[in-house]
């Protein structure tokens, strides 16, 4: 009979060592026989008939190591089981086990030592005393102003003046690369473009006033266009942007088309285009609307920055020790690819970061019940749909059969479900997370509120 020992060899660190004997195995090793017995194929021998003795020397050797092996592993998992041990990963067999020792000819004991690395029991971060800070961006008729421009400007019309008269003029351009007297390269870049006059710099800009179809100037990029234009205008012209000296090839640039955008009337047609749900009569009502929306959006910003502060509270405040020693094993012997020393050394940092939220995500959803339902899963599907078509679906797509017949077969994608309850589950944890702190209010404005984004990101 199996006798099954533990001892504890570090941090949260156990050996654990599985002693079988012969009884233990050698009844699934004769019934293991009889089965390859029945189905081998030898020649000579119809299919049941072949005689064991030589079906044992054939393949006893390796089902009998089989046989051994898989004895001492039902054994671990039935204790581990029994015990209710929560462990890291997988057992880790130990240097001291010696498989060559299993041998058909004198069966007899045999003992197999594992290493286990337990989990730890802690304590959330208090969040209800945690000292955080909300920062709330407060909409201004500035920003209202921009969006009822940028919105006019989507649903003008494009018309087709014969001469470009200012900075948001379209032009429809072929780049052609020349000398610097204008003469075009042989074997030369030659591609057409569309771009705003604005998007050329200040100094340059003033030059197109008056052009029209036909006309061209001949410029560098590095002298008509400023850092950001410029890196977007190279990458189209298939130039490496980190190469200045290429920033300052000549191209002839030719206007082919001049267009402007006619921003659409502010009437109840544009209010109902832009609003389709909604009754708007007056312009008033449409800046209300606008400004709904836009608060709406910060606020979103705002919720998305304390969940991000309330995660960092949690990871950084809460307390776990980790069995290393064994992880780093783990991680060095128990994945796909083995790795070196170094390569665990220089990995587990962030390693370890993510088990300590999978421990703290798991402690909240046992503690507080925190489930994720078929529905939700199939509204997630849903609108990761939406958000892949980007707008393109009308209204009340979402009540569509064939929305519904995407969302039901996503749910027969295993791996689908899998990721869809992860991002469910943590968003549900970090709700709940932020429903235990107080954070402080703070009204900052847009740039300052952006500043602090750019500087979370750079930090992380």
């Amino acid at each position: 009979m199996a006798t099954i020992s533990r001892e504890n060899i570090g941090l949260l660190t156990d050996k654990i060592t599985v002693k079988i004997a012969k009884n233990d195995y050698l009844p699934s090793f004769e019934k293991a026989l009889k089965n390859y017995g029945k189905q081998a194929n030898i020649p000579g021998f119809r299919k049941g008939m072949v005689p064991a003795g030589l079906i044992k020397k054939m393949y006893g050797t390796s089902v009998f190591a089989d046989e051994v092996l898989r004895t001492v592993e039902k054994e671990l998992t039935s204790y581990m089981t029994t015990e209710k041990l929560d462990i890291f990963a997988q057992p880790l067999p130990l240097p001291e086990n010696d498989a060559s020792r299993i041998d058909m000819s004198k069966p007899e004991d045999y003992s197999f030592a594992f290493e286990i690395g337990l989990k730890p029991a802690f304590e959330l971060a208090d969040l209800g005393n945690a000292r955080l800070t909300v920062n709330k961006v407060q909409p201004t008729e500035e920003m209202i102003d921009e969006e009822v421009k940028r919105l006019r400007t989507r649903n003008g019309k494009m018309t087709e003046p014969e001469t470009v008269a200012g900075d948001d003029y379209v032009l429809n351009v072929t780049f052609t690369e020349t000398d610097a007297e204008g003469n075009p390269v042989e074997g030369g870049i030659s591609k057409d473009n569309s771009l705003l006059v604005k998007y050329f710099n200040a100094a340059t800009r003033p030059r197109w006033i008056g052009l029209k179809t036909g006309d061209s100037l001949v410029l560098t990029l590095a002298g008509a266009f400023d850092e950001k234009e410029r890196e977007w205008v190279m990458n189209d012209l298939g130039l490496d942007k980190q190469d200045s000296v290429l920033a300052d090839k000549h191209f002839r640039v030719s206007i082919t088309k001049v267009g402007l955008v006619e921003p659409a009337d502010m009437n109840e047609e544009f209010f109902k285009t832009v609003y389709p749900n909604k009754e708007l009569k007056t312009e008033a009502e449409f800046r209300a609307a606008l400004l709904e929306e836009i608060q709406a959006y910060w606020d979103r910003q705002s919720g998305s920055q304390l969940q991000h502060a309330v995660y960092h509270e949690l990871l950084d405040h809460t307390r776990i020790e980790f069995p290393e020693a064994f992880l780093k094993r783990w991680m060095q012997t128990g994945g796909e690819k083995p790795k070196t020393q170094d390569e665990v050394e220089q990995e587990f940092p962030s390693f370890v970061n993510q088990l300590k939220w999978t421990l703290i995500l798991d402690k909240i959803v046992h503690e507080h019940g925190i489930e994720v339902s078929a529905e939700e899963i199939r509204a997630f599907a849903r609108q990761q749909l939406m958000g892949y078509m980007g707008g393109q679906l009308g209204p009340g797509a979402e009540d569509q059969p064939w929305m519904a017949d995407y969302a039901h077969r996503m749910l027969q994608d295993k791996k689908f479900v899998e990721d869809a309850m992860h991002r469910i589950q943590t968003d549900k944890v970090l709700q709940w997370a932020v429903s235990q702190v107080k954070p402080a209010e703070k009204l900052v404005t847009r740039e300052e509120f952006q500043h602090l984004q750019q500087e979370h990101q750079h930090h992380h």
